[in-house]
């Protein structure tokens, strides 16, 4: 979701917008429904915090180590959330991810609403 919204958002595509047609389409899942409000209310205030998602997938991944079970995309979810988490954000909002994007590309974000 955090993945969608940043590319759109450096393609120059309004948030909104954005999650109406992904919303839309097969794209669609409960996650992005979910989450993506967070975004672009500018509203990190945790549901499920950064660190649950940190603990949860390294779980899935030692249990998949265990039975020798490459899961490389778990892999690459779990090193985003370690990622924003290392960076201070591991108590905010799990779609605080999309502020690692933003550091790394310089996207704008949408501001908190008020």
């Amino acid at each position: 979701a955090t993945e969608a919204m940043a590319l759109g958002i450096r393609a120059g595509i309004d948030p909104d917008a954005l999650y109406e047609v992904i919303s839309n389409s097969a794209g669609a899942s409960w996650m992005f429904q979910n989450r993506v409000p967070h975004i672009l209310s500018g509203d990190y205030t945790p549901l499920s915090a950064v660190n649950i998602f940190v603990k949860d997938l390294g779980i899935v991944l030692d249990s998949a180590r265990k039975f020798t079970f490459p899961l490389p995309l778990t892999s690459a979810a779990h090193q985003m959330y370690l990622a924003t988490s290392a960076a201070g954000l591991g108590g905010e909002d799990d779609s605080a991810v999309i502020k690692m994007f933003q550091r790394l590309t310089g996207i704008d974000l949408p501001a908190k609403k008020g």
